[in-house]
């Protein structure tokens, strides 16, 4: 009675296997006939031919090793900078006593002067004049920090050749590999890039009115800087100069800004409706990821099959992860209105919702429906972005009364 049962399976699995080699035999025959082909040529065609696909194979070779390794990759990056403990507001105005420069001894003129124990004239002047330094904007050093990550410390991927060139053509972006990293980084980037703006037209400038500083004039221009400039392009045709070498930029001008901030030669305006019209703007970029998630999640849930899942995913996660190191430095910058209205529970309680949704970190992300057997990796993602713009919004409750 078992024998049908068991030739029906016999044949499925027949027919199974016979499709999986039908599928990569078609995929294999593009390099099956190049190899007969190969095989056939002189000696300076199979040179030149070997030496292009052993170039091809080394740049695929380390495309992957880098979209694969992530250095210094750290959720917990933030408590490095002890923001909590600065106790002083950017560019607020500190002043020390100079130190007392000694007054070089006189030599002895005779040994009876030595030794009848007459006064020494090394006497030391008074202090003269002070040190006048103003404090630091943390916002702008996690800013600079997190650009160094993304173009130095790793290589920024969405301009590389190979991630350009795609799959045989098709986007990494719309594969379930190799776009984890380059999503990550963009993620990053575009909070980076809203950073620049606000420390340029409100932050950096005296209630708005005043001259626009020069390094965050230039940091807000190099951030605006496109995505995927390699050194060769089509649209105009000719050399270009790549992406990172923008953003490296960016690094240079924020620290040079701090550089001029401690000097007091800068302007920082930590008022309250500056880090309002800051948080205002980061929950409206952290609306807009949660839109996208959303949609995806409710329109494409194919669980593990889902090959926009993965970027969309790591392009919210990039995005909290650089938003929760710059609201920490905005927590040090405004810490006298933190302070004063009484922000310091509420920042916490945001603080760590960014905590617990940069610990979801899954090997492979579903976008299941939420009744579905797998995880819904986009769904948790969304419902950790709207906790912290609750939190957001609770805090510019309050910085509004």
């Amino acid at each position: 009675m078992l024998d049908p049962i068991v030739a029906f399976f016999t044949r499925l699995f027949q027919w199974i296997g016979k499709g999986i080699g039908f599928v990569v035999g078609v995929l294999l025959w593009p390099f099956m006939w190049f190899g007969r082909w190969y095989r056939v040529k002189g000696w300076i065609i199979k040179l030149v031919f070997g030496a292009g696909i052993a170039l091809v194979a080394t740049l695929y070779l380390f495309f992957v090793y880098t979209t694969q390794v992530w250095t210094n990759f750290d959720p917990n990056y933030v408590d490095a900078y002890n923001h909590e403990n600065r106790n002083r507001s950017a560019g607020e105005l500190q002043v020390s006593a100079a130190p007392a420069p000694a007054a070089p001894a006189a030599p002895a003129t005779s040994d009876n002067a030595q030794a009848s124990g007459a006064p020494s004239s090394s006497v030391q002047a008074p202090a003269t004049g002070e040190n006048r330094t103003c404090g630091t904007s943390l916002i702008a050093t996690v800013a600079a920090d997190l650009t160094d990550f993304n173009v130095n410390q790793n290589r920024w991927i969405s301009s590389m050749l190979v991630y350009k060139l795609g799959l045989f053509g098709i986007s990494w972006d719309r594969t379930p590999w190799m776009d984890n990293k380059a999503s990550f980084q963009r993620g990053i980037h575009e909070a980076i890039r809203r950073t620049t703006i606000e420390l340029a037209d409100n932050m950096g400038r005296l209630r708005g009115t005043s001259r626009i500083d020069a390094n965050l004039q230039d940091a807000r221009g190099n951030a605006q800087f496109d995505e995927y400039t390699w050194y060769i392009g089509i649209n105009p045709p000719g050399p270009k100069t790549p992406t990172p070498s923008y953003y490296r930029r960016i690094i240079s001008d924020l620290r040079s800004f701090n550089a001029s901030l401690e000097r007091c030669d800068a302007v920082f305006d930590a008022r309250a409706d500056n880090l309002i019209q800051y948080l205002d703007r980061i929950a409206s970029a952290l609306g807009g990821t949660s839109a996208i998630l959303r949609e995806r999640a409710e329109n494409y849930n194919y669980g593990f099959f889902d090959p926009r899942a993965d970027d969309r995913f790591w392009f919210a996660y990039g995005q909290l992860y650089a938003y929760y190191g710059l609201l920490a430095g905005a927590h040090a910058d405004f810490e006298d209105v933190v302070r004063e209205r009484n922000l310091d529970q509420l920042w916490k309680q945001m603080e760590d919702n960014f905590k617990s949704a940069l610990r979801t970190q899954p090997i492979l992300i579903a976008n299941s429906a939420e009744d579905g057997l797998f995880a819904t990796h986009l769904s948790t993602m969304d419902s950790y972005i709207l906790r912290v713009r609750t939190n957001m919004t609770e805090i510019v409750n309050v910085l509004q009364r």
